[in-house]
């Protein structure tokens, strides 16, 4: 049987966008990109607490083959990666490419037809020779698991699920979490609430953040002379790569990096809390610098010396109906309790059924074999299937440079399948695992495996104890990787 469509992208955040964008250059036509949200973007639509911003230079938060000399930033806010994400499907006329409130519910593998069978939400099954998976990490919001949350009688709120119409001056605020949201939405919201009080399990690394207006002139200057920005690109990919990438991967060759890396954030810290002690103890981490993400931020330190705002270290014991008790007895009375507490990352990985050859499926091949896939994409036992972000995929570094090689990847696989009259492409086992042994030997020599990221709490880390978040290698290997791979560890039938 034909299938409706050739290739079947699911997700329009980035991620699919940059696949449309690589199915359309690459001359493939027939193609359709589904999303749950009524817009494209992905977590810059949905997203939108106050301060939500991008956390790595815009320079290098891009697609390498569409410099954006518009930044107002360096860092600029959530509301330029919304415009950004438009300006590419505009300018590349994908627009008409994508159907959007429409719900994936479970996929199947047709395994006589060579084809995938996605269920939508309203009924509607889609069929598609190929299915390139863009669902992302950033989309699921993780509740915390706190008792009597559904008792506060105040306003709850996840920043991942803002809502617009929410009126903080004068509040009681409590903000769970002190990860990468927190840590943007906290210095934000702090001058105009009544009292705000910011419970921390787990404090983060943070860096001076380099933040500085674009000035007019050298946004004129990236449009008349583009090579201007793309160098500007390569010192920024290359200054990622050297501070954090190799620092994290490379860990037992250069031990000095992290320890360079710790230094300089003790150095901020004591910059921004003069001479207070016990909140300098308090906001220092006690785990290894990259054992989770760090961020960057030029005020969250220092919100936390005003009067008004007082850090919570004490376990949370439970949320009352008038706000939050912490295992000392005290209670913190609350009109909005707003939840920073991120992502399921690895658990949403994909955020629906998927059933491959003989129906298992794709999660509980996972929670059994481990998480694993052929160069951060393919799964042995799911034929024309491909993730943009897979177990050891993203590097760590920008979620661009991971995007731009993983489309690299599929495409060379769709169009060597089309090129030999294939309809099914389908990674060799022993190339599938030759590929995760190396991920599990090279993970040897990351900061994943030093003793100090005991108590991190990181979403790196699956339940066994494995890194497969992060993909050990630079973002130029794995690159290089996908341009290079041989076509012949995917059998074509």
């Amino acid at each position: 049987m034909a299938p409706e469509h050739e290739v079947l992208v699911i997700g329009a955040g980035f991620s699919g966008i940059g696949t449309a964008i690589g199915l359309r250059r690459a001359g493939i036509e027939n193609f359709l990109v589904v999303d749950e949200l009524d817009d494209i973007g992905g977590t810059w639509h949905a997203n939108r607490y106050p301060g939500i911003a991008v956390d790595i230079t815009a320079f290098s938060y891009s697609y390498a083959f569409e410099p954006y000399p518009s930044w107002s930033r360096a860092f600029p806010p959530g509301s330029e990666l919304k415009a950004y994400a438009d300006h590419c499907a505009d300018k590349y006329g994908i627009r008409d490419r994508f159907r959007l409130s429409s719900r994936v519910v479970r996929a199947e593998y047709d395994e006589a037809a060579h084809l995938w069978r996605v269920f939508l939400q309203d009924g509607t099954v889609l069929t598609a020779r190929f299915v390139v998976c863009a669902t992302g990490w950033l989309t699921q919001p993780k509740q915390p698991d706190i008792e009597g949350l559904d008792r506060f009688k105040g306003t709850v709120v996840h920043t991942a699920r803002w809502d617009q119409s929410l009126e903080l001056a004068g509040q009681r605020v409590g903000v769970v979490g002190t990860g990468a949201s927190a840590v943007q939405v906290v210095p934000e919201i702090a001058p105009s609430v009544e009292r705000l009080h910011v419970f921390q399990r787990t404090p983060i690394w943070l860096f001076p953040k380099p933040d500085f207006v674009v000035p007019a002139a050298v946004r004129r200057l990236f449009r008349t002379v583009p090579l201007t920005q793309r160098a500007i690109r390569t010192f920024t990919d290359g200054v990622t790569e050297i501070s954090f990438v190799i620092a994290m991967i490379h860990n037992r060759q250069f031990p000095f990096l992290v320890k360079l890396g710790e230094a300089v954030s003790r150095l901020y810290l004591r910059s921004q809390v003069r001479g207070d002690r016990e909140l300098i103890r308090k906001l220092t981490p006690g785990y290894a610098l990259g054992c989770k993400r760090p961020s960057f931020s030029k005020g969250y330190w220092r919100t936390f010396t005003r009067d008004d705002v007082e850090l919570v270290t004490e376990p949370i014991d439970q949320v009352t109906e008038t706000g939050i008790r912490t295992a000392d007895g005290t209670e913190r009375d609350l009109d909005v309790l707003v939840l920073a507490t991120g992502f399921h990352v690895l658990e949403n990985l994909p955020p629906f059924p998927m059933h491959g050859i003989g129906g298992r499926d794709i999660k509980e091949f996972w929670r059994t074999e481990r998480f694993q896939a052929y160069e951060g994409s393919s799964v042995k036992g799911y034929p024309n299937l491909w993730f943009i972000v897979g177990p050891y995929s993203f590097t760590g570094g920008s979620w661009f440079g991971g995007i731009d090689y993983q489309v690299t990847h599929a495409l060379r696989v769709i169009k060597e399948a089309r090129r030999r009259r294939a309809t099914q492409a389908a990674v060799r086992p022993e190339k599938h695992d030759r590929s995760f042994r190396k991920m599990l030997r090279r993970q040897r020599n990351t900061i994943f495996a030093n003793e100090r990221c005991r108590g991190s709490n990181s979403y790196y880390f699956d339940g066994r104890g494995d890194a497969p978040a992060v993909r050990p290698a630079t973002t130029y290997e794995a690159a290089w990787r996908a341009r290079h791979f041989d076509l012949d560890d995917y059998r074509y039938d």
